[in-house]
């Protein structure tokens, strides 16, 4: 396993799986711009290699949300080009190309929520809490969320998550969509690795169309959707993907998708 670190993200290499581990334990791995900075070096160039990724805070917390101690007065149009930045680098991370799989555990909070569900697959052990704070704090989301989440709750579940406060566990977090997959404690790390690896395990060209199509096509009219949709099937089924999916089926074997 190749490792490397910045100040507050470690980034781990098993094969062609990348591993980032926020890493701010003594802040519950709050945002900052330093940490989106971070984000946003990584997936704005990945290592050679790389196929899929694994998304995970240290310390026992995924992400608290915006660091407020950090917090800076910004005039309005400041704070649109932070909130802007914010959301190109969550937009790098959903469709960037990489698919991402995330470890959520404790705090899934705010700006930490934002990214999470910028992730393509969302893991969450028992002791996570998904919480959008802001109107307790007397400011707005500005990661994403509106939209992102959002479209994962409904705007009626979302408006009335930020003006209660209210926090979902585990197993409400899993009935909404806001995590997929719910796990023991401490057994988030090993589903990750291996549903990271089955993913990879598919044709490159085939997880990209997934990754830029899907959400797009649910943006769309239902007559521009199909014909998208038909348009990406194209080009997947005439991919050199494709080709060996289909020599793998001829041959009874395992497709090799890998290099």
């Amino acid at each position: 396993m190749g490792a490397g670190r910045d100040d507050i993200v470690r980034i781990e290499r098993e094969g062609d799986i990348a591993t980032l581990v926020l890493d701010r334990p003594a802040k519950r791995n709050a945002m900052n711009d330093a940490l989106v900075d971070a984000l946003d070096a990584f997936f704005s160039r990945p290592p050679d290699g790389v196929r899929a990724v694994i998304l995970k805070g240290e310390g026992g917390h995924f992400c608290s949300g915006l660091d407020l101690s950090e917090h800076e007065h910004r005039s309005p149009e400041e704070t649109v080009f932070h909130s802007r930045n914010w959301h190109r680098v969550a937009d790098l991370i959903e469709t960037g190309g990489l698919p991402v799989v995330s470890v959520l555990t404790g705090a899934v909070i705010g700006g930490g929520l934002e990214i999470a569900a910028a992730t393509h697959v969302r893991i969450a052990e028992p002791s996570v809490r998904f919480q959008l704070p802001e109107g307790r704090r007397g400011i707005f989301v500005g990661g994403g969320a509106t939209v992102r989440v959002g479209r994962i709750l409904g705007p009626d579940r979302m408006r009335e998550m930020m003006l209660t406060g209210r926090s979902f566990g585990v197993e409400e977090g899993l009935s909404l969509g806001l995590a997929h997959y719910s796990v023991g404690a401490g057994e988030g790390p090993a589903l990750a690795a291996e549903l990271a690896s089955r993913i990879a395990d598919n044709a490159p060209f085939s997880n990209y169309l997934m990754l830029q199509a899907i959400s797009r096509i649910n943006e769309m009219s239902r007559s521009d959707g199909l014909f998208t949709e038909s348009l990406a099937a194209a080009m997947a089924q005439t991919s050199e993907g494709a080709k060996e999916g289909l020599r793998a089926f001829l041959e009874k074997r395992e497709p090799k998708f890998r290099s």
